[in-house]
């Protein structure tokens, strides 16, 4: 007997652990007889609308059978906040990494990040740059850029936009970094969770982050997760043409 499409989905997902982002689970499940042009929507609608499924965090999702294992793994139910914290942040990297990869760019991690892990896989095994590529900047300047969290780089090896993942730490910290890189024709996004907007707007609010007030954009984690979602959809579609 033929499976149904979210059996598929449970199959993938089963063996791949009990969990999946949405972009593994568009390269682990079959697709080929859905007869469907958009099997990454599809597969987007089975895990949001079926019970079997749960979200573990914006992209990623879990089997409800296993969601005790996965939240165990992933140190979700726990004491430990700081293993919590750190696998947040590299989430997020992740994430951030897999949308610039996806939209052509060249990816950057500082150093004492590149073997923090998104899900299983070292943020060293996905960036596709080892170092900021020389003769960025002075070496003042250099020395800040290589701490940001995130740095996507066009085709030129030109800097396009720079992101810091602001969990729990001081987002004034993060502003400074970008107020030193200012001149460079770029974007600049702190990524938090929404509850952290207020505390972000506090400090832009500042004086001294007025020259950078309307370059600095304000993601929030449940954003970045859709951003990579569509994304993944948007590169599927993309390889139909």
């Amino acid at each position: 007997m033929k499976e149904k499409q979210w059996e598929q989905v449970v199959e993938a997902m089963k063996a791949h652990g009990g969990y999946a982002t949405f972009g593994q689970l568009n390269q682990l499940v079959d697709t080929s007889t859905w007869n469907t042009k958009t099997p990454a929507a599809s597969i987007r609608r089975i895990v949001q609308k079926n019970d079997l499924f749960f979200r573990v965090r914006p992209g990623l999702w879990g089997l409800k059978e296993y969601e005790k294992a996965v939240l165990s793994k992933f140190q979700f139910r726990g004491k430990d906040k700081k293993k919590e914290e750190l696998f947040t942040h590299s989430y997020y990297q992740g994430l951030l990494i897999e949308i610039g990869r996806m939209k052509g760019m060249l990816t950057y991690v500082p150093p004492q990040d590149k073997n923090r892990l998104f899900i299983d896989r070292p943020l060293k095994e996905m960036v596709s740059l080892e170092a900021i590529p020389p003769n960025f900047a002075y070496p003042e300047i250099l020395r800040r850029a290589k701490t940001v969290d995130v740095i996507w780089f066009n085709e030129r090896r030109m800097p396009s936009s720079f992101f810091e993942v602001e969990h729990s730490t001081d987002i004034q910290n993060s502003l400074t970094k970008f107020f030193e890189l200012q001149d460079y024709y770029a974007d600049f996004s702190i990524v938090a969770q929404e509850s952290r907007k207020g505390q972000f707007d506090d400090v832009m609010s500042k004086s001294i982050f007025k020259p950078i007030r309307s370059r600095v954009t304000f993601v929030s984690y449940e954003n970045i997760g859709k951003q990579y979602e569509n994304m993944v959809e948007l590169s599927h579609l993309e390889q139909l043409i």
